[in-house]
């Protein structure tokens, strides 16, 4: 019997062993990196034409017909630190009411990575000479200087917090920008939607057009 039970207990260890993945082949995957994870939900092309269809079909157009196309803009700017801990992008920001000509506005914005469950965002001046339709991603003559790169005085950044079960990022950030006006950014972002209400109040009237946020879907 001690022979047999020997023989048992060495066998079940074999079976446990094999199946316990040490002797697995497969490579471990390193784990995503908060700034990378971000990167991936920011980048991309974006607009609300589903939003916008809805509201027409409601009966009346709320939103303006909205676009974005963002990408990572690094290799447009010269003389980056070496050891620069984020990424620029250039956000190409596109508004149309009916009847209105389009609204241009690109944004020059810089994410890293503020702890293990947060993203920092500093806004960049975008030099004022060039006209803002030359300001594109496709614009392979558009350059700019790191060190004659400035924040923006009056928006002053935003923190997005991640969480892990929705795989959303988040922001609620208020800026004061003086005589009475307030701008605050209120975002919720996944690899499917950027949610996005820019809210300008002065003196606690809101001043943008609409109560409720764009609702933009990756193209």
């Amino acid at each position: 019997m001690a022979r047999i039970s020997n023989t048992l207990v060495w066998t079940v260890l074999v079976v446990l062993l094999s199946g316990s993945g040490c002797s697995s082949s497969k490579p471990l995957q390193k784990p995503v990196k908060l700034i990378d994870l971000f990167r991936e939900v920011i980048t991309g092309d974006f607009d609300n034409s589903k939003q916008v269809a809805a509201e027409i079909s409601a009966g009346r157009q709320l939103h303006p017909s909205a676009r974005h196309v963002n990408r990572v803009a690094d290799a447009k700017i010269d003389n980056l630190p070496a050891d620069l801990n984020g990424f620029f992008v250039l956000e190409e920001s596109y508004y149309e009411y009916p009847g209105k000509p389009a609204d241009i506005k690109p944004y020059l914005f810089f994410f890293s990575a503020e702890t293990d469950t947060s993203i920092r965002l500093i806004v960049y001046q975008l030099p004022a000479d060039p006209d803002k339709k030359m300001i594109r991603n496709d614009n392979a003559a558009l350059r700019l200087d790191y060190a004659l790169l400035k924040p923006s005085p009056t928006f002053k950044g935003a923190r997005y917090i991640y969480h892990p079960a929705a795989g959303t990022f988040t922001t609620n950030t208020s800026n004061e920008l003086g005589n009475g006006m307030r701008f605050t950014l209120i975002e919720t972002l996944s690899k499917q939607q950027l949610i996005v209400m820019e809210l300008l109040e002065k003196n606690g009237q809101r001043l943008t057009p609409y109560d409720t946020p764009l609702v933009y879907d990756r193209k």
